[in-house]
Formats: C-alpha cells, sequence, structure tokens
C-alpha cells in the first residue's frame, strides 16, 4: 500500500505558449509536496541560468532518439525544431508511491500520455487565454523571446487551442489566483475517487465488522 493509500496521479496540464500552464504548476508544486514535476529531456540548448538536471534534461538530437527507440521516454514531441519528451522511469517510480507527478506539456505529449499503459492515472487539464490579445500581450511581456519567436508561438496557438476537447478539464486563466484555486479543486477531487483509493474496501469491511459487534 502506498504511503497514502492511493496510486499516484499524472496531472497534465497543456495550453499554447502564454497562457499560464508554467506559472500553473509552479503554484501547484508549492502548494503540496506530495507533487513532483516531470522534468523533461529536450534537444535545445540551455538558457541563461538553466542546469542540466534541474529544469530540463539537456540531450543530443541522437541521445534523445536512443531514449525513444529503446521505450524510455513515456512521450515525446518536436517543438520549433527541438524534441522535448518525459523520461518514463522517475514517473513510474513517483506514481507507484503515491506521488502525483504534473506534467507541463504541448497537446501532442498529453495525447500520447494519454495513450499509455499509464492512461488510468491521468487527470488532463487544458488552460485557455481569455483572449488572442492578452496571450500575445503575455508572450511579449516576458521578454525572453525574439519578435520572431513570439510571432511563431501565436501562430501555433490557434492548432494548440483546436485540441481543448481532448481534455477532461478546462480553465480560462483570465484571473491566476482563481485559476489556481480551480486547478487545486479539480486536484482535491480526482485524488478522493473511489477508483483511486486503495484503502477504502479495508475501510468499509471495518465499519461493517463494527456493525457485527454491536448486533
Amino acid at each position: 500500500m502506498t504511503e497514502n493509500n492511493r496510486r499516484g496521479l499524472l496531472i497534465i496540464l497543456s495550453s499554447p505558449s502564454g497562457a499560464g500552464k508554467s506559472t500553473l504548476s509552479r503554484m501547484l508544486l508549492d502548494w503540496d509536496s506530495n507533487l513532483q514535476f516531470s522534468i523533461s529531456a529536450t534537444t535545445r540548448g540551455p538558457r541563461s541560468g538553466e542546469q542540466d538536471g534541474r529544469e530540463y534534461y539537456f540531450k543530443t538530437r541522437e541521445g534523445f532518439e536512443a531514449m525513444v527507440a529503446s521505450g524510455d521516454m513515456l512521450e515525446h514531441a518536436e517543438v520549433f525544431g527541438n524534441f522535448y519528451g518525459s523520461p518514463r522511469e522517475p514517473v513510474e517510480d513517483a506514481v507507484s508511491i503515491g506521488k502525483d507527478v504534473v506534467f507541463d506539456v504541448d497537446w501532442q505529449g498529453g495525447q500520447q500520455i494519454g495513450e499509455s499503459t499509464m492512461s488510468g492515472d491521468v487527470v488532463s487539464i487544458f488552460i485557455l487565454p481569455p483572449s488572442i490579445a492578452e496571450l500575445e500581450r503575455r508572450l511579449n511581456s516576458r521578454g525572453q523571446d525574439s519578435a520572431e519567436v513570439v510571432a511563431n508561438r501565436m501562430s501555433k496557438s490557434k492548432d494548440e487551442i483546436s485540441h481543448w476537447r481532448e481534455y477532461e478539464y478546462l480553465i480560462v486563466n483570465d484571473d491566476l489566483e482563481a485559476s489556481f484555486e480551480t486547478l487545486k479543486s479539480i486536484l482535491i477531487a480526482e485524488r478522493t475517487k473511489r477508483v483511486r483509493r486503495n484503502d477504502l474496501m479495508e475501510h468499509v469491511n471495518n465499519l461493517n465488522a463494527e456493525f457485527e459487534a454491536l448486533s
């Protein structure tokens, strides 16, 4: 039996760039120590301040492809010319001891995880922006990308948003704190579903034993 009497969840958070999934992921991780972030592997180069094994596992294209070929990636996708993927082993290890794993992935990654052997553990959530104008403003305000990169992200956002129906839950992120409260509510509800609780049968049996002792 796991430490918290249930198997862990795979919490998939997806959105177009700038809609808030990374910010909400960080807030969720700060809120609950039982959550673990799935560190992705990528073939893109590290940005200033990023460290291998902390933000990402930085891989060569050859090394990444070798992991895919050996089945060591739970999901993978090519985004803006670089590969991204989730190493399988640390996710399986965490879930088996009742840790919930948060994925900050695009719709392609979410779809692959949802079709994997771990599909029964998945809770999929899509974050929508309040408007396209606000989405563009957020991308520009980050100051991380060139005008060309921002334009590419905006162009891709229409396709990403078109996959919203593939997700169980939708959050319109027009207010960050309200969106976070909704996200927490989803997680609490999913954790308490009957099908996820390994301890309930034993507890109900104990209750019935108490009834019998009273009769």
